[in-house]
């Protein structure tokens, strides 16, 4: 959708013909969905779009003569592997070959393909359309142009990049959130609060923060600058670091403790319902975020 909206040509592959129904389904509901909302990206019509938009489950149509392709499989090594083997006897050597891998480090990934100086993982959030994120990390055999050009593609995409100058297990997006997610999880675990209440602090107190900004702007406007605000908090912040919880096995009995509660409140038969109420208030977020914008350029 992102693509298509942007005005590219795209061809969703697939090996399960029923997946590609399916997906064109959804992806002309939503696309109706946000036309009526006022949310369309872009300049093109939902139909527009809709229409830059074709399937196949022919790998040698999907991948032959384009200028870019986005994996999208499992976070397998193995079947993303067998992916790019048959990708790097089909692509061209101008080709830029993605991959929304959310841990896996592109010198593993891209090591045993001839083109692997195309290759760079671009990760988006979960929902990409909502949440516009997408880490740029290079392969280190990368050329030169492969992250300018995935930078401007993504930017005319109207997704916001960052580029990390190295790569890293998790990314940096995975690190801060399986960080904070560790550190709920041995809360929950000494009995400190219940999964609602972590959720509420999420919620209705950082995240309420970090919707607008990261944590060091707003450790920044929380003091007169930096300096100011290590004067007043360090000793309570490294006071407090000491005492975090280490590495946890993620199963278990919390693990059935998270289950459990959040399955009261959100039963498995509503969890696509939920996912639609997630995705109407993010929407609504991007638009006002983009309102503010213009009227602080005003």
């Amino acid at each position: 959708m992102l693509f298509a909206a942007a005005g590219y040509r795209v061809t969703v592959y697939d090996i399960e013909i029923r997946q590609l129904e399916n997906a064109v389904s959804d992806i002309k509901m939503q696309l109706g969905d946000l036309e009526r909302q006022g949310l369309l990206r872009g300049t093109l019509s939902a139909d527009q779009q809709f229409q830059n938009i074709r399937t196949t489950t022919n790998f040698a149509d999907a991948v032959k003569d384009v200028m870019y392709i986005q994996e999208c499989v499992p976070e397998r090594l193995d079947l993303k592997a067998s992916v790019y083997a048959q990708a790097d006897s089909l692509m061209s050597d101008r080709c830029i070959l993605a991959s929304s891998a959310s841990a896996l480090l592109p010198s593993k990934l891209a090591a045993g393909i001839t083109h692997r100086n195309r290759f760079i993982v671009a990760h988006p959030t979960n929902p990409p359309f909502y949440a516009p994120l997408v880490e740029l990390i290079p392969s280190p055999w990368a050329d030169p142009d492969v992250v300018p050009t995935t930078n401007a593609i993504m930017e005319k995409l109207g997704q916001v990049p960052v580029v990390l100058k190295k790569e890293i297990e998790g990314f940096v997006l995975n690190r801060i959130q399986y960080s904070i997610m560790r550190e709920a999880w041995g809360l929950i675990k000494d009995g400190v609060i219940d999964v609602d209440g972590v959720d509420k602090v999420m919620s209705a107190g950082l995240g309420r923060r970090y919707a607008f900004m990261g944590p060091f702007e707003t450790a920044y406007l929380n003091a007169d600058g930096m300096y100011v605000y290590a004067e007043r908090y360090a000793a309570m912040i490294e006071g407090v670091m000491n005492t975090l919880k280490p590495t946890s096995t993620f199963g278990g009995p919390v693990l059935d403790q998270i289950q459990q509660e959040l399955e009261a409140r959100i039963p498995l038969d509503d969890l696509q319902k939920r996912r639609q109420w997630r995705d109407k208030r993010l929407a609504a977020l991007s638009q006002l975020n983009k309102r503010l914008d213009g009227e602080d350029d005003a």
